[in-house]
């Protein structure tokens, strides 16, 4: 039987990684970009220091996750539900996810509101411009979802939806607090990643897969990425 981490001390690992990640990856950042602080102020998403930022800063929150899961003798692969899903919830999964996506860009463009966010052109055009556009690329699809969800929908999700009562509450305060995390987003890019939140929450209730909500995540980071690439060479011109 898998041994769990009860509800504060789940939330009190999660800190600890996030916080560990963050100012690792913050330090490490400074720290090869010294004497270039104010270079940094006035272009916080530039594409290399986004990419280094994702890749130093997510395998050290996978690490602190991975050291709680050792500590409370349980299995990574049961404690995370690090487990393939069966066809039919990849299916569902992935169907769900275009028609969320197709809403959201709907409501986005009705409203006269960006489909690509200032953030996402600043780091592509800035990561293009360096010739870091493909680290950035597989940092962005690859590893920041598998970061994310193994906190999220892993750690949290396994430390918080403990029984059919408390699955939702667990889910809504699980995506509100991944949704609030996005900093580079505004109020619209907020609710569209905690309404995915929901989705994916959902789909790891279902599936008992981590794994999938890895996958339904790195393909909504990858779309994300060919809607600014569509419109930094094609709809800008």
């Amino acid at each position: 039987m898998t041994k769990i981490w009860g509800y504060r001390a789940t939330l009190g690992w999660a800190i600890l990684a996030f916080l560990a990640g963050q100012l690792i990856g913050f330090g490490a950042m400074l720290f090869l970009h010294a004497g270039a602080w104010n270079a940094i102020l006035e272009t916080p998403y530039d594409g290399v220091l986004v990419t280094l930022f994702i890749v130093i800063s997510n395998p050290v929150t996978i690490g602190v996750i991975m050291l709680a899961v050792a500590l409370a003798r349980s299995s990574q692969t049961d404690y995370l539900a690090l487990k393939w899903p069966v066809r039919r919830d990849l299916s569902i999964g992935i169907a769900g996810l275009v028609v969320l996506i197709a809403l959201s860009d709907a409501l986005l463009y009705l409203s006269g509101r960006a489909l690509v966010t200032s953030f996402q052109l600043q780091s592509y055009t800035t990561a293009a411009a360096e010739g870091w556009l493909l680290p950035m690329t597989l940092a962005a699809i690859l590893v920041a979802p598998a970061g994310e969800e193994v906190m999220f929908r892993g750690f949290l999700f396994r430390g918080w939806a403990r029984s059919e009562r408390s699955t939702w509450p667990a889910i809504i305060v699980i995506s509100l607090v991944w949704a609030a995390l996005h900093v580079q987003y505004d109020w619209t890019g907020g609710l569209q990643i905690f309404v995915v939140g929901l989705f994916l929450g959902w789909m790891r209730w279902r599936s008992g897969s981590t794994v999938l909500t890895f996958i339904l995540h790195a393909l909504f980071n990858f779309e994300g990425t060919m809607e600014t690439l569509a419109q930094v060479h094609v709809f800008a011109r």
